[in-house]
């Protein structure tokens, strides 16, 4: 009978932990609705695809992909938002924007591996402690990173514009500026801009 009763409670735990683990793995689409959410533990690696516009990327408390987004003629219908998660990787896709006065934001835990690729705008990455990989073909790429020392390699660049980093001494203006720079920390960090201005702060 001791065996029987030491039983049970392992096969609740494994029913408990099957249950977690197949609803961390999602695949969610929406057409015209603001906010998108889906569940996703912190300390993965989220993946964007984002259409071009003004979009704010942010770090937040808690296990949660959140995307939002307005625009000031109302035009959205044609927004859509696809977000999969599969495991410690989620991916994140927006399409079908308006061209005008178009924002987003989208919030990931804030410990994350973040991998971002934009067309044209606006992109600000703010909050996020981990790996980031970011490019912007054209615009503006605003990234905080917090805490210089937390990097080990660092590749920032810009195809023509401007490169700014107070944090690690750089300014930077004119065709092809770049710089690259090994550290203490644990991280790495990317950023590429085609055209416009790239602001690492």
């Amino acid at each position: 009978m001791k065996s029987a009763w030491l039983v049970l409670p392992i096969l609740s735990s494994a029913i408990v932990l099957s249950h977690n683990v197949c609803a961390q793995n999602v695949k969610i689409e929406e057409v015209g609705k603001s906010p998108v959410e889906a569940k996703f533990a912190s300390g993965g690696e989220v993946h964007m695809d984002l259409c071009s516009g003004g979009v704010r990327v942010k770090g937040v408390e808690g296990d949660n992909l959140r995307v939002s987004y307005t625009s000031g003629r109302h035009w959205t219908d044609h927004v859509k938002i696809r977000i999969r998660t599969d495991g410690n990787r989620a991916e994140i896709r927006s399409t079908g924007c308006p061209h005008n006065n178009f924002r987003m934001t989208i919030e990931v835990p804030k410990s994350s591996n973040l991998h971002a690729r934009m067309f044209a705008g606006e992109l600000d990455v703010s909050g996020i402690s981990g790996n980031k990989d970011v490019r912007l073909s054209a615009g503006q790429l605003s990234l905080d990173i917090g805490d210089p020392k937390d990097y080990g390699r660092v590749e920032a660049s810009v195809s023509t514009g401007d490169l700014e980093s107070p944090a690690f001494n750089i300014s930077k203006g004119g065709l092809f500026r770049s710089f690259e720079r090994n550290g203490p920390g644990k991280y790495q960090l990317r950023a590429h801009v085609g055209a416009g201005e790239l602001d690492l702060r």
